[in-house]
């Protein structure tokens, strides 16, 4: 097998715990899981679909937290090793946007990117309806909000690490005003992260008698990883079962140029809610990745996902491990 060449900066101290003895899948779980608990702040009730990347020397994030009345805000937090966090008990104040979308309504699984000399924050952003909320920040101090990316309906705004042909790009998923029994990711791109276009449709569900656990609705899940292989993506995907929604997530290999080009998808899922931590909360059986870490020297990656709609965890892998594993399970 060609050696797979990963981009990204030098990460050595990653959060990290080995694979269990015998285990035999690409990704594992956190023998400590979850990482974050649901009460980690005063007034939380939860705390779970949330975004993490690298910040000085440790690590920095934005976080969902549902607070005892179950409004849906976005706090920033700080960790020196990706599993230990302290996050601010004071919401996030986004500066200079205009009135007209500053006013803040909810937000809500919020993902970080770092491109060029910045840290990009997108999230599920109240606007008559789920848009995509746009803000930058070089210090997890203060947040300076843009324009919305699109119109409402849409969730799962996800960022590209640099450009692509000139543009910024996105990963997004129209959806409705409600918990949207479809979903599609598209591709979109801009000269100045105010004004998005060139929407290329990416993918849809799967058949159900192809893939059962993505055949309703699809999401991307954390910053795409570019390996020589093409674009890394997570995504989760959500099955209709007898008994309600459960989520799961897989992988899915973009093509570096045009990145609404599929090149591999994986017909298995990743990870699955089968703990405790993952199918008892406040939405059972979900597992919902937002954010992932990598060292692309050793081709670890650690990946936190939100739980059951209450807690974050951790699960770890190898990137050529998955990439073979998408290839291996691919359903294009």
């Amino acid at each position: 097998m060609n050696k797979i060449e990963i981009k990204g900066a030098p990460l050595p101290n990653i959060p990290w715990e080995e694979r269990p003895e015998g285990y035999k899948r690409p990704l594992w779980r956190y023998s400590a899981n979850p990482v974050i608990p649901r009460d980690l702040l005063p007034d939380s009730n939860s705390i779970f679909n949330s975004a993490v990347v690298p910040f000085k020397g440790g690590f920095a994030g934005v976080f969902r937290c549902d607070d005892m009345n179950r409004r849906m805000a976005l706090h920033a937090g700080f960790s020196p090793d990706g599993i230990h966090w302290d996050i601010k008990p004071e919401t996030i104040k986004f500066e200079g946007a205009d009135p007209e979308v500053g006013k803040w309504v909810y937000g809500y699984d919020p993902r970080v990117c770092f491109t060029e000399d910045r840290y990009w924050v997108t999230w599920c952003n109240g606007y008559h309806g789920p848009t995509i909320g746009v803000a930058w920040t070089k210090d997890f101090e203060t947040f300076h909000q843009m324009e919305n990316a699109f119109l409402p309906y849409n969730r799962n705004g996800v960022l590209f690490p640099r450009k692509i042909g000139g543009r910024y790009a996105m990963l997004s998923r129209p959806s409705d005003t409600g918990h949207t029994a479809f979903g599609d990711i598209f591709y979109s791109e801009s000269p100045d992260f105010e004004f998005w276009g060139h929407h290329r449709h990416v993918m849809s569900p799967a058949p159900f008698e192809i893939s059962a656990w993505q055949s309703m609705k699809v999401g991307a899940g954390p910053i795409p990883i570019e390996t020589s292989e093409g674009w890394l993506v997570f995504h989760h995907g959500v099955l209709l079962s007898c008994n309600g929604y459960v989520y799961s997530f897989g992988s899915v290999l973009l093509d570096l140029d045009e990145p609404w080009k599929m090149i591999a998808r994986s017909g298995q899922y990743l990870i699955s809610p089968t703990t405790q931590y993952e199918l008892v909360g406040d939405v059972p059986s979900v597992a919902f990745p937002c954010a992932a870490l990598h060292d692309p020297a050793t081709g670890r990656i650690a990946i936190y996902y939100g739980c059951a709609d209450t807690v974050t965890s951790l699960v770890f892998g190898y990137i050529p491990e998955i990439i073979d594993f998408t290839k291996r399970t691919n359903i294009l």
